[in-house]
């Protein structure tokens, strides 16, 4: 469980709070396997033993005082008694490891519910609406992913257009049946799916069963358009519907699986391929109100197209959750498929959205098998607490909120890498203010433990095929310095963290008011930190008149925390996610950067928003770790070679300068292609990589990183050029707001 706090050091008051002009919270992985120092949990069993406060429920750790028969709550401060059954316990405290660690795993007993020896359920949702070439690529997708999937595993596959189809592949030659979906926007499937083919026939178990279902993959063909104007009526106002049944196919799949849930399967996921919007039967998008329409009605399109058209999916959401399913959705498209209508179907699910603009260089085959080889907890309850003078103001992420528990997240699938955020407020003090604040955080989770080896080889292979559950209870609690003063809560900064919390908040904000409003409040933001820093530092003078200088440090040269912000503040506005529609960012890749962002731990999204540009003398020798991303920088520096690293794109780019005797690309066993190559395997998602030779190649895609001399169009306040521009505009709004 990694965890990151916007300052180590926290304000002591509201006053300084307002006054630093900081964002003050954390960002946690919970299933991180170390945290963010690289120390492991201490493991342990008996979770359900650990003494909990009688007044706060949070749990017993090692900042806690205790006495022979009672404890004090590190939070609270509430004096808590201890059990005959605890004092025994504690008797041997070094066994115990809630007294050795403040990061510790405990094991926990499995309710009767879930005492089964369940099989990871895995469906694929294949849409024949599609081109031959989309199905290709998701036939290789799907192979990868069989590769991936453990043993003991079972495995669906089902298709969908005008008609949803399912695939027994336990017999000898593949058979498909099918079920005609109906065209009307408010209907379901005639018939239940458990009558058109049992869940048991359905669910191939991958042991017996994985060259069947890969034969089965190779007859997948897309619908012909003679089968498509066929089944497709007329649509909304006469248009042509394309017979993409997304909704009603989806919905049967919930509830054909959800009447196992808890029997058959402790979770499933289903993994759906879309090749463009839904456009027949329930769950039809209106792909027109992204077009010509908003000139005539005169709506602002960063604004209409961001939130979504109907609740359908998001109710479809909730259902999925309820039934234990988890739905990742790969959409492989460069048309308008309204993801903001989607979206909600996978990320509320605990799934992930992927958008892929096309099929030539698509990295959807590694994606899969990358995420089905990785880890993953599931049915998971996160809990933030906070000692008393301080409280969670809002959450951020991918996760279901509790409708009866305040701060407490559902989650109900989450691998290493997923990340969420917290943001705090004052609630006063109640305790000595000697007294230093605490956090503690509750990850509550299931695993599927594969079977183990048995070295008896009587066993029968059905019981090492058999998997079982795991409940366990991790939990990490955190002890922070309070700041005297703002020079240590400024030197105290985690610029990364802060960029998180920023980058949520002004997602929330683009999602209720608009992009520009996004923009606004981000911009007004480093405003007001800046003026706030140079008011605290005593760096402006101030008369009757407001400041008598016009010196701002707006590049806050007294703090080497702090310099990264303004930086990466004017990346983030540079970004597609809050650039203007008319800029031509398209809205579901807005939506697609939306759902990243927000799950990406700090380091990973400060890539994804200012890339690191790194040089190399050669391929096997660094020149210089890091660069501003400028033109200036390439020249100044004299390197050949610069490897850039945008999290979603890896460019290797060889100056035109470059010695021609240099190896191009660099060969696999350089220091270049190790770093690469370490990076790859530390993503949650693939980069593409890309080699370039400047003078040669086209250096297009390169250039348009180096955003420190372009313009930042569309601000909506001064159209200003570059980097430096932007901190003179900065410095002129901070005049004005310091009148």
């Amino acid at each position: 469980m990694a965890v990151r706090a916007t300052v180590v050091r926290f304000p002591e008051n509201q006053e300084m709070l307002e006054s630093c002009g900081l964002p003050w919270g954390v960002t946690v992985s919970p299933f991180a396997t170390r945290d963010e120092n690289g120390n492991p949990p201490a493991y342990g069993s008996a979770g359900h033993l650990l003494p909990r406060c009688e007044n706060c429920w949070a749990y017993y750790n090692t900042y806690c005082e205790q006495e022979q028969w009672a404890w004090t709550c590190a939070l609270c401060g509430t004096l808590n008694g201890l059990t005959s059954e605890a004092i025994a316990r504690y008797s041997l405290p070094q066994s115990c490891p809630e007294t050795m660690s403040s990061f510790i795993d405990l094991e926990l007993p499995l309710e009767e519910t879930e005492e089964m020896q369940p099989r990871p359920v895995y469906v694929a949702a294949v849409d024949l609406s599609s081109s031959e070439e989309f199905l290709e690529l998701t036939k290789s997708a799907l192979l990868a992913a069989l590769e991936a999937l453990g043993p003991g595993s079972l495995f669906g596959l089902a298709t969908f257009s005008h008609k949803l189809g399912l695939y027994e592949v336990q017999g000898p030659i593949p058979l498909v049946k099918n079920v005609f979906i109906p065209p009307d926007s408010d209907s379901s499937l005639p018939i239940e799916l458990e009558d058109v083919m049992p869940l048991s026939s359905f669910l191939a178990p991958l042991d017996t069963c994985k060259d069947r279902i890969a034969s089965a993959l190779e007859t997948l063909r897309p619908t012909t358009s003679w089968e498509r104007s066929t089944a497709a009526g007329q649509g909304l106002d006469g248009v042509l519907l394309g017979g993409r049944g997304f909704g009603v196919a989806m919905e049967a799949l919930l509830n054909y699986l959800g009447s196992e849930y808890g029997n058959t399967y402790a979770l499933a996921r289903i993994f759906a391929f879309l090749s463009g919007p839904p456009d027949y039967g329930a769950g039809q998008l209106d792909t027109r109100r992204y077009g010509e329409q908003y000139a005539s009605k005169g709506e602002d399109a960063d604004r209409a197209l961001l939130p979504e058209q109907t609740p359908f999916y998001k109710d479809m959401a909730a259902v999925a959750v309820q039934s234990g399913v988890c739905v990742d959705i790969f959409a492989v498209t460069n048309e308008y498929t309204d993801l903001a209508s989607l979206k909600f179907l996978s990320i509320e699910s605990g799934g992930s959205l992927f958008l892929y603009s096309n099929t030539d260089n698509s990295t959807l085959p590694q994606d899969m098998y990358r995420m089905l080889s990785r880890p993953y907890a599931f049915n998971c309850v996160l809990r933030v607490r906070a000692s008393s003078e301080f409280r969670v103001g809002h959450s951020y992420g991918h996760f279901f909120p509790d409708p009866q528990y305040e701060n407490v997240q559902h989650i109900i699938c989450c691998d290493s890498f997923a990340t969420y955020a917290y943001d705090f407020e004052f609630t006063g003090f109640s305790r000595h203010t000697s007294e230093l604040p605490m956090l503690q955080i509750a990850f509550q989770y299931t695993v599927v433990v594969p079977p183990e080896e048995l070295s008896d080889s009587s066993s029968t292979s059905s019981s090492r095929n058999k998997h079982s559950l795991k409940r366990r209870l991790r939990i990490r609690t955190l002890q922070f310095g309070t700041a005297r003063n703002f020079n240590e809560i400024y030197d105290s900064v985690d610029p990364e963290v802060v960029l998180s919390i920023l980058v949520h908040k002004v997602i929330l904000a683009s999602l209720e008011q608009g992009v520009r409003e996004g923009r606004m409040l981000l911009h007004d933001w480093l405003v007001i930190l800046t003026a706030q820093y140079n008011d605290v530092c005593k760096i402006v003078q101030f008369d009757h008149k407001g400041p008598t200088t016009v010196n701002i440090d707006v590049s806050f040269s007294q703090c080497p925390q702090l310099q990264p912000l303004p930086r990466l503040v004017f990346a983030l506005l540079r970004n597609p996610l809050l650039r203007f529609h008319e800029e031509g960012v398209h809205p579901d890749y807005r939506i697609y950067l939306q759902c990243l962002f927000s799950a990406l731990d700090p380091s990973s999204l400060h890539r994804a928003v200012y890339p690191m540009l790194t040089s190399f003398a050669t391929p096997d020798k660094q020149a210089f770790p890091r660069h501003s991303l400028s033109r200036a920088a390439l020249i100044t520096s004299g390197s050949p070679i610069f490897f850039l690293d945008a999290f979603t794109t890896l460019i290797v780019f060889y100056s035109s300068t470059a010695d021609p005797t240099l190896p191009f690309p660099p060969p696999q066993d350089c220091l270049l292609r190790n770093t690469i190559n370490k990076l790859k395997q530390e993503q949650s998602i693939t980069p593409k990589l890309m080699f370039i030779r400047g003078g040669q190649d086209d250096a297009t895609v390169f250039e348009n990183y180096l955003i420190e001399e372009q313009d930042v169009e569309g601000s909506g306040f001064t159209s200003v050029m570059g980097f430096v521009s932007f901190l003179e505009e900065i410095n002129h709004s901070v005049l004005e707001y310091m009148k």
